[in-house]
């Protein structure tokens, strides 16, 4: 089979399906409002930034600073021209406020969970992974020589039958702290104490968790009250910019030093970024009314939705998802929310189990208690009108 032929063969397959994805030009987006190139402005409900810092005056102006003072650019890897004073303090800061010896910035949450994963792990180890991990979790794995086992989802259970059974060298447990498509927590305590007594080590990806939850959001595994030998933090959901940080003791560093490919090989992030980042983090660690008025949005919707003929996930976080089923169905809501000035994007199968098509709904503090009502509403008529 040609290429051509193979191509068009595997887009007509999905082209006209509820599966079809496109990317929707936007011209201006400022945490509440979402305006596209038509000049169409819709509510948005799908984004994840969830404390609004992307608008937040402070890191703005500490961006532009940063470029005043470095450029817009890096440069270079850090291993050869690309780590300044900037990207020291930063990571230092980091790793101070989350009580790691040393934290390593990273380009993406994607290329540290996939740096970290497949420079740990050899042929006589094993990854045993919570089964709704995030893609760039069981991608890793998957091109790991380690061998893969999943874990039935925030199962400690089935984490300790997995562990009994495994006879491996070394073994990494992984999971999120919240997961993204559930909007559900992990049993993090439990999980981490049965990693520790098969002497495993635990690896968190606390992407959506970091920010929001914890002592000054410090996330996930502060609320849980553990620590474990990696945490992964995100900084394009809570802190509003881009990037990530692996955190980890001083020896586990130096290794990842040595060996994480996607560290040593990718131009760092831009000076500029790092310092708004570091800004951002500040606005973080003082952000508690925010916190708590995002938590008071959430059982706001949570309270607005729960008599909707669809199942609402147990999730308290900022991720409520609607589960549909139907993915026809699905769709049809999202466009219905469209049409009246409510951006709200389905999700399909393949990126959430079969049969569990669902509208993925983001709150954040940028949105107004009328805002939650509106959308609330606006569910309720649907559903009157498709009985």
């Amino acid at each position: 089979m040609s290429w051509k032929n193979y191509l068009a063969e595997q887009l007509n397959v999905r082209r006209n399906t509820p599966l079809w994805r496109k990317r929707q030009v936007i011209k201006q987006a400022n945490g509440r409002f979402l305006i596209t190139i038509a000049g169409e402005k819709y509510l948005n409900f799908s984004g994840n930034d969830y404390l609004g810092i992307s608008q937040h005056e402070d890191v703005i102006k500490a961006w532009q600073q940063g470029a005043d003072k470095y450029g817009v650019g890096s440069g270079g890897s850090g291993h050869i021209t690309g780590f300044t004073q900037a990207h020291a303090q930063l990571e230092q800061h980091l790793a101070d406020w989350l009580g790691y010896d040393n934290a390593l910035l990273f380009s993406s949450g994607y290329s540290a969970n996939q740096g970290v994963i497949s420079a740990l792990l050899e042929k006589e180890d094993a990854i045993i992974a919570d089964k709704l991990c995030h893609a760039s979790l069981m991608e890793a794995a998957v091109l790991s020589p380690a061998t893969l086992w999943r874990f039935l989802h925030n199962s400690p259970d089935s984490l300790s039958q997995r562990l009994n059974k495994t006879l491996a060298n070394k073994t990494l447990v992984v999971t999120e702290g919240v997961f993204s498509m559930d909007g559900d927590k992990a049993p993090l305590r439990e999980i981490a104490t049965i990693s520790q007594k098969h002497q495993a080590w635990l690896m968190v990806d606390d992407a959506h968790g970091m920010g929001v939850l914890g002592k000054e959001g410090r996330g996930s595994c502060d609320e849980a009250g553990i620590k474990p030998e990696i945490l992964v933090a995100t900084f394009g959901k809570a802190f509003g910019i881009s990037g990530a940080a692996v955190l980890c003791n001083k020896p586990t560093a130096e290794f990842f030093e040595q060996y994480a490919r996607h560290l040593i090989y990718s131009t760092s992030m831009p000076p500029a970024q790092v310092i708004a980042l570091n800004s951002a983090l500040n606005v973080i660690k003082q952000a508690d009314k925010e916190r708590e008025y995002l938590q008071q949005l959430i059982n706001t919707f949570r309270q607005g939705v729960i008599s909707l003929p669809v199942k609402l996930l147990p999730s308290e976080t900022a991720i409520q998802p609607l589960i549909i089923g139907d993915e026809q169905l699905c769709q049809t809501l999202s466009d219905y929310l469209q049409s009246k000035g409510l951006w709200v994007k389905a999700i399909f199968p393949p990126t959430v189990p079969p049969q569990s098509a669902r509208l993925r709904i983001t709150l954040t503090t940028r949105h107004h208690l009328s805002d939650i009502k509106l959308l609330i509403e606006t569910l309720h008529a649907f559903f009157s009108q498709n009985r």
